[in-house]
């Protein structure tokens, strides 16, 4: 090996391979694009925003007379939000019969309540639906006080002449009576007037089931709650 350096033009072996260990290729620098530490700080910021600050998830409801079929509009809902997370918070619906929220939450649980509807609880989970219709029921004890308080007979004609709409003409009513007694039978006129007579017993009427064909009740059965 060392004839074969000489011959090379080296001292001998040692010589050669000296030179050659010394001499292997600078190492060449590589400097990152610009743009790609953009990019790798913007979706940094990203990552940590996205599990910092909390997603606010909207909620949007329009409240519908159930009777009727017609927003509420006339006087407002109140609106008591009750999401564990926050504290209880009381809002009305707008001149649309609507409201919007926002919260951090992923669902929504809140009560409305109106001096001519029933009380209601709702609960809904975030979802991707933007605007939901809620029926309300209407509260025919307050609803017909008002009437006779505020001597408005034209309101309650009205109210007649809608309830009449709502039921068939053939219609099957019934109220099952308390302890176990049978059921009574009502004929289409005696349950309106029964809905227009601010009685008491009015007010503790629970409709059991009903059952509606082209748009009018054809079955209904209800109970008087003592």
């Amino acid at each position: 090996m060392n004839i074969l350096s000489q011959y090379c033009g080296y001292t001998n072996w040692n010589d050669f391979k000296v030179k050659h260990t010394n001499s292997s290729p600078a190492k060449r620098s590589y400097e990152i694009p610009k743009w790609l530490w953009f990019i790798s700080i913007g979706s940094l910021v990203l990552l940590i925003a996205y599990f910092i600050i909390p997603v606010k998830h909207s909620f949007s409801f329009c409240f519908i007379d159930q009777d009727r079929n017609q927003p509420i509009t006339r006087v407002p809902i109140d609106i008591t939000i009750l999401n564990d997370k926050e504290s209880p918070f009381r809002i009305k619906s707008d001149s649309t019969g609507c409201f919007s929220w926002k919260t951090s939450d992923d669902y929504i649980h809140f009560v409305v309540q109106s001096p001519y509807h029933k009380t209601d609880t709702i609960y809904r989970i975030a979802s991707s639906k933007t605007n939901e219709h809620l029926k309300i029921q209407t509260d025919d004890y307050a609803l017909m006080l008002h009437y006779y308080a505020n001597g408005k007979v034209e309101d309650w004609k009205k109210r007649r002449k809608e309830l009449s709409k709502m039921i068939s003409d053939d219609v099957t009513i019934f109220q099952v009576l308390p302890y176990g007694l049978g059921i009574e039978i009502y004929t289409k006129e005696n349950f309106i007037n029964t809905l227009t007579t601010p009685t008491k017993n009015l007010k503790n009427i629970e409709i059991i089931e009903s059952r509606k064909s082209k748009g009018q009740i054809v079955k209904l059965k209800f109970r008087v709650k003592s």
